[in-house]
């Protein structure tokens, strides 16, 4: 009787550890398929907004914010396009000189439109890789992320290649594309001096316009209606990818 007691305490115990480590491996496994969050890209831009300002000298912070305010004062984000209105079409090449027409792209589905003023903006170059995270789960809404950029293609598939890019980015040569939406503006003198001093923006853009697109993301219904719009006269400021995710699940 004594030595049956102590088998069946003996199988009581190997069942428990088998059941524990059955619930561990389950809950390892969860683990392992649960997808990355999507790192807040505000919080990137503000820590490279603050870089800026510790190292920055007081005059040159003073030219850049000048340069903000006069974008803002034009008015750009009240004229550019805005939710309810007809998107533009357009039909320009990819960094690898494909043919992409919006109005094509759309008979597959919605559409995020982005624009990013060039692989020399810090900046663009943040929204561009937490654009490239949030990539499955704007696939996963139907939808499709193009960006534009005025660089002409070298740059612009330079861009893509440094940022690993899986999404069309399109050479908007002249910004052509970026004027129809009314989301283009000409850089105030001394800011447009300075970037030509710091890093030859004529040679990015392959013109001497001194233009660049503001900060802009419009969601594009399968009926071509801007549904949702994100505008912003501030270059450091940026649509969260989140926020695009979560407006593209209310279509």
């Amino acid at each position: 009787m004594k030595q049956i007691l102590i088998l069946s305490c003996l199988v009581l115990l190997f069942s428990c550890k088998s059941e524990k480590r059955t619930d561990d491996n389950k809950e390892e496994n969860t683990i392992q398929k649960e997808e990355p969050k999507m790192e807040n890209l505000k919080v990137q831009l503000d820590a490279k907004k603050r870089q800026y300002a510790d190292n920055w000298s007081s005059e040159t912070l003073a030219l850049h914010e000048n340069g903000i305010d006069v974008v803002e004062k034009t008015g750009i984000t009240a004229s550019a396009l805005q939710v309810g209105q007809i998107a533009a079409d357009f039909t320009l090449n990819n960094a690898l000189g494909k043919a992409i027409s919006l109005n094509e792209v759309l008979k597959q589905g919605p559409v995020v439109l982005t624009w990013y003023r060039g692989g020399w903006c810090p900046y663009c170059n943040l929204t561009l890789r937490a654009l490239q995270q949030a990539l499955p789960e704007i696939k996963a809404q139907g939808a499709t992320l193009l960006t534009l950029t005025p660089e002409v293609p070298d740059e612009s598939l330079s861009t893509a290649e440094k940022n690993e890019l899986e999404f069309e980015v399109l050479s908007d040569v002249h910004n052509k594309v970026g004027k129809s939406y009314g989301v283009v503006f000409k850089l105030e003198e001394n800011v447009a001096q300075a970037y030509q001093n710091g890093f030859n923006l004529h040679a990015y853009n392959g013109d001497d316009s001194d233009e660049l697109p503001m900060a802009s993301t419009y969601i594009i219904g399968t009926n071509g209606i801007i549904k949702w719009a994100f505008l912003d006269a501030d270059y450091r400021n940026r649509a969260e990818p989140s926020d695009i995710v979560n407006e593209l699940k209310k279509l």
